[in-house]
């Protein structure tokens, strides 16, 4: 028996009445990937104002890696509710965050003390990271790359790229933040090699250290070991390596950013234990919280260590609730068994997805790290030509078949598939099958 249940068309009435009361009480620029009303959820399914059961392959946009109200999350909220909501870690020390912390700097790669830092959401987590680099180094600057998204605060917005989408009508921006070009293999010259292009953008990189900055002038580098927004591009380990000898070269904070490719979503913990390089601080949210807002830096304790007494912190930062739902999802996302999940639900997603490519001419290109898989459309394979408009039409056809999505890519001309690792193997097959339906409908429509 399938998941989908579909009782009315998307949006139904009730749907329609509440986002038309968004409508009126929220901002227009808050966009929404689709006409859904949630009411409810479990594992990776979602009940809407209606009455549909829809398939939810978006998760949060990377949030939901366990699964909609996990059992062991819900139980602890519970728990904790009874005993205290919150009393503010610069009151007082509430021990979830003290245990949550001590897990983050058991798990987080690297043969040297660390600490952890708590804060509610993926930008909080990169301000904090690019504060503390700045005070510990006594210097400014910071690199970003290509493609990058770090957030939406004035300094994460000023790290983040896509500048149409994110970041038009909201400058000045910071200061001191250099953006360099990030290695991309879907979109290299075609004259290189993978190995050929790899050296370039090394030497691209290096050339940039003379001509647009100074390597002793700068605090940190800040990179995602896999770009999320920027359509799920992996960096070369090489890449990777690079930039962590030229951080220890010029006593810069090297930062990984893995909010959204991290908490296992990879087939490892963290992605960047499959280019095997260590940061000197990793930036964590989205999936670690299950659904709370909580984020967390854990870097070298020397470096955690620098800023003054006082320097850091916030109000809602380490909130017992959030840490413990945290602390939960944690020992399920750093399981055996669920990284063994991880790889299972990859091989299935990857399997399929390769194969549109040899179907859909509009399919430019399929990829991803384990369960982290994304599929690129292009107007014109040889040309590599974006294809926006196509990408749209296909999640809104697939919404009304039932199943949740969300684009992304530098060109906003990718579907990101992150759905919840809990999901059963029929389930996948089945919201795959929607969204094969709407790649073919999209497909035949062009006369391809």
């Amino acid at each position: 028996m399938s998941t989908i249940q579909l009782k009315t068309s998307i949006p139904g009435p009730k749907s329609q009445e509440i986002i038309e009361r968004r409508k009126n009480a929220m901002p227009a620029g808050l966009a929404k990937s689709t006409e859904v009303a949630v009411v409810s959820a479990e594992g990776g399914v979602v009940t809407d104002a209606d009455g549909n059961i829809l398939l939810d392959f978006a998760g949060g946009i990377g949030m939901m890696n366990i699964g909609h109200r996990h059992p062991d999350v819900v139980k602890a909220m519970q728990e904790q509710l009874d005993k205290y909501i919150h009393v503010c870690a610069l009151v007082a020390t509430p021990e979830p965050y003290v245990e949550l912390a001590e897990m983050l700097n058991a798990l987080t790669p690297g043969n040297f003390p660390k600490k952890t830092i708590l804060a509610n959401s993926g930008s909080e987590a990169v301000e904090n990271a690019i504060n503390i680099a700045r005070y510990a180094t006594k210097r400014s600057a910071v690199i970003c790359f290509e493609g990058g998204y770090h957030g939406r605060t004035l300094l994460t917005l000023s790290l983040t790229s896509k500048y149409a989408l994110f970041k038009k009508g909201f400058g000045p921006f910071v200061s001191d933040v250099v953006r360099l070009p990030a290695p991309n293999m879907y979109r290299k010259p075609q004259q290189f090699s993978e190995a050929e292009y790899i050296q370039f953008c090394i030497q691209q990189f290096d050339n940039a250290m003379i001509a647009q900055i100074d390597g002793d002038s700068v605090a940190a580098i800040i990179i995602e070991p896999v770009q999320g927004e920027a359509g799920f591009i992996p960096m070369p380990k090489e890449f990777l390596q690079h930039l962590r000898n030229v951080a220890d070269k010029h006593g810069i904070v090297l930062i990984f950013d893995e909010i959204q490719c991290g908490a296992s979503r990879t087939g490892k913990f963290f992605a960047c234990e499959h280019a095997g390089v260590i940061p000197d601080m990793i930036c964590m949210a989205k999936s670690i919280g299950a659904g709370m807002p909580i984020s967390a830096v854990t870097g070298r304790a020397s470096i955690m260590d620098a800023p003054h007494l006082g320097g850091v912190g916030g109000t809602y930062g380490g909130n017992p609730i959030a840490c413990v739902a945290a602390i939960e999802a944690v020992k399920v996302l750093s399981s055996t068994e669920f990284l063994n999940r991880v790889q299972e639900v990859g091989n299935l997603i990857s399997a399929q997805v390769q194969n549109w490519k040899e179907k859909y001419a509009l399919i430019g290109d399929v990829r991803g790290i384990g369960a982290m898989q994304l599929v690129e459309f292009v107007s014109n394979r040889n040309e590599r030509t974006p294809d926006p408009d196509v990408t749209l039409e296909i999640i809104r056809d697939a919404v009304a078949h039932g199943l949740l999505m969300i684009r992304a890519g530098l060109y906003s001309n990718c579907i990101r598939l992150l759905p919840p690792v809990v999901m059963t193997d029929a389930q996948l097959q089945e919201g795959l099958a929607v969204l094969e339906a709407a790649i073919a409908r999209a497909h035949n429509k062009r006369g391809l």
